[in-house]
């Protein structure tokens, strides 16, 4: 139900439609789960690199794999996105599920792995042939072994998303309800995952 926004909020200038969905009680092992669940369900996310003289830039990129908090994609190093991992290491990861509004940011740190790296292998499917082609030289193939194919790994180290705790129904009768009332739309939980948080999500599944 929507909530009365307090004379303390506006004070200290906090933002209540953050702070009245800011979920403090969920043990951390239990939103680390939550926010897998979110992102698996979704596969695909923009990718967003940091280009000199530019700033963020962003694309689509399928998740080749998420092991544990980290991500795992399969890419063409010919691509202008590898010039700016070169420049920077800082990415940003981000999900949103348009039917309910869910949705995951993951600030991470790149490594880039050329197509010696056992993983490729194991994570090319045929598809991916489809974005990269053959030149028919036996070389450039567009399979695993193709010297374009490198594999890009965001580790986490910070993490915020949101789930919705209504259906589609449920969020315009909040939202109306709110904005005819003054009080604030409470329409889903939002957490946020530290990076020790994130550690020990990762030591869990390495264990």
């Amino acid at each position: 139900m929507p909530q009365a926004l307090t004379a303390a909020e506006v004070n200290s200038k906090t933002d209540p439609s953050v702070s009245k969905q800011y979920d403090n009680d969920t043990p951390k092992d239990q939103q680390v789960q939550d926010f897998y669940k979110t992102v698996d369900s979704l596969k695909t996310s923009l990718l967003t690199t940091i280009r000199p003289s530019i700033g963020p830039v962003a694309r689509s990129m399928a998740v080749a794999k998420r092991v544990g908090p980290d991500f795992l994609f399969i890419a063409n190093n010919h691509s202008k996105k590898f010039d700016d991992i070169e420049n920077s290491k800082e990415a940003l990861v981000t999900f949103q599920n348009s039917s309910t509004q869910d949705w995951a940011t993951i600030t991470g740190t790149i490594t880039v792995a050329s197509n010696d790296d056992p993983r490729i292998k194991e994570l090319y499917t045929p598809m991916l042939s489809a974005w990269f082609g053959d030149l028919g030289d036996g070389v450039h193939t567009g399979k695993a072994e193709d010297p374009r194919m490198a594999l890009i790994e965001v580790k986490s180290k910070y993490i915020s998303y949101w789930n919705s705790k209504v259906t589609s129904l449920g969020f315009l009768k909040e939202v109306g309800v709110a904005s005819l009332t003054g009080k604030v739309a409470d329409t889903g939980v939002q957490r946020e995952l530290l990076e020790e948080d994130i550690e020990a999500a990762r030591q869990r599944e390495s264990s």
